[in-house]
């Protein structure tokens, strides 16, 4: 089924996109066709394929001929097809219980019915949850293949650096045992260079989003920063930053806003809401409130040296928030409502995840010291079946008129 999903993607995606004028808004098309293109190459039996973790280095993996991905990616397919339910329903029949991340059950769902494809082998990490560890390893069990475990020190420091970076030498290790083919030093070097490229029209591109009005629509970016990390080292990575680095440029040379008549900037932290819904509407149309930026939007780390790839790859993941302390993530957070100017920040507090729920206290009193509002959702991003629309219309509706109301009482000051 999830083939035919993503072969179908792909036609539909190559034919708007050869439908679409010169000039036309055409970033969010190529992001979508390369996204469905590592779809179907998951689902094909052509492909050398690993499940993973979120921050495992995708370009590492490219360069070993592996088609990689990381689990959760699957839950937000099966989400946004609408078919998550009876995963989710399978899962729980099993005996998963129904207070974990959705995500991971719709996972293990989807692998008990054989939805998922076999990997040759699967690596975990310890970061950024204990839950996607341990999916990856129910996955293990479930297709009885080996499992890698890359473990990321909570604090940061060149002793934890270098020990994932020792980490890293025998995950290569371990994927040549695997696949039978070593590490190409040449091909690692141009995944480097690749994933160099893509990083540097990213900066750009964000710094872009950052301008008043903002030049991102409204779906533009939505699940992009923590996706576009699985095209890293390859050219379709750099193709898809320079899409959307030259489409924000025009928009912004233009004067043109992503969402006409902006009134409101917003940051919307942790995950969208993956099944279909009608807040994003409700945000643009009724109030003109633009989400700027999502918190996993983000250039975090530094350029990788191609001489010394597996220690800037250690500092790369290290750099993510999710990986080191809650302090580390709170003053990300502060710097990117800084850095785009945010009127209030959207958290949706994804049921069963300790970054989410479990860090809220946190997170809203770190913005609030940052004097930035927080509105705290109730809301499974995956499981449409505990989503009530108009409960959360409601409390969107009085936080955004007293965003308004307080960007007004600014402007008098």
């Amino acid at each position: 089924m999830m083939l035919g999903y993503f072969e179908d993607l792909i036609a539909g995606v190559e034919a708007k996109l050869q439908a679409t004028p010169p000039g036309e808004p055409r970033a969010r098309k190529t992001f979508v066709l390369e996204t469905a293109k590592l779809g179907a190459r998951l689902y094909s039996e052509n492909s050398r394929v690993a499940w993973c973790g979120v921050v495992v280095p995708f370009d590492l993996m490219h360069a070993m001929g592996v088609t990689s991905c990381f689990a959760e990616f699957v839950g937000a397919m099966l989400a946004s097809t609408g078919t998550a339910s009876p995963m989710l329903e399978v899962a729980e029949d099993a005996g998963y219980g129904t207070d974990g991340c959705s995500y991971h059950r719709a996972v293990t769902g989807a692998a008990l019915q054989r939805m998922m494809p076999e990997p040759d082998f699967l690596i975990g990490t310890t970061a950024p949850c204990s839950g996607g560890l341990a999916a990856i390893e129910n996955l293990s069990r479930v297709f009885k293949k080996d499992m890698f475990v890359l473990h990321i020190p909570p604090q940061g420091g060149d002793e934890a650096i270098g020990f994932i970076a020792d980490q890293l030498r025998r995950l290569v290790e371990f994927v040549g045992e695997h696949t039978g083919t070593p590490l190409d030093p040449a091909r690692l070097r141009d995944a480097i260079d690749k994933s160099n490229q893509a990083r540097e029209l990213l900066v750009e591109t964000y710094q872009l989003a950052q301008t008043v009005p903002s030049p991102a629509r409204s779906r533009d970016l939505v699940n992009f920063g923590i996706v576009v990390a699985l095209l890293a080292g390859s050219d379709a990575g750099v193709e898809v930053a320079r899409a959307y680095r030259d489409e924000f440029a025009a928009r912004v040379a233009a004067e043109q806003a992503g969402v006409p008549g902006e009134r409101l900037r917003l940051l919307w932290i942790q995950n969208r809401i993956q099944f279909k819904h009608d807040l994003d509407e409700l945000l643009v149309s009724e109030h003109r409130a633009a989400i700027v930026v999502d918190e996993l939007n983000d250039i975090t780390w530094d350029a990788v040296d191609p001489d010394d790839p597996f220690t800037g790859m250690a500092r790369r993941i290290l750099s993510v928030p999710f990986c080191t302390g809650t302090d580390h993530r709170i003053q990300s957070l502060q710097r990117l409502a800084k850095d785009y100017r945010v009127d209030g920040a959207i958290n949706p507090c994804h049921w069963g995840c300790r970054q989410g729920s479990g860090t809220r206290g946190l997170v809203e009193a770190g913005l609030k010291r940052a004097g930035v509002p927080v509105l705290n959702l109730e809301v499974d991003c995956i499981d449409t079946r505990s989503f009530a629309p108009g409960q959360l219309r409601t409390r969107i509706e009085a936080f955004l008129e007293m965003l308004t109301e307080r960007r007004q009482t600014i402007g008098q000051a």
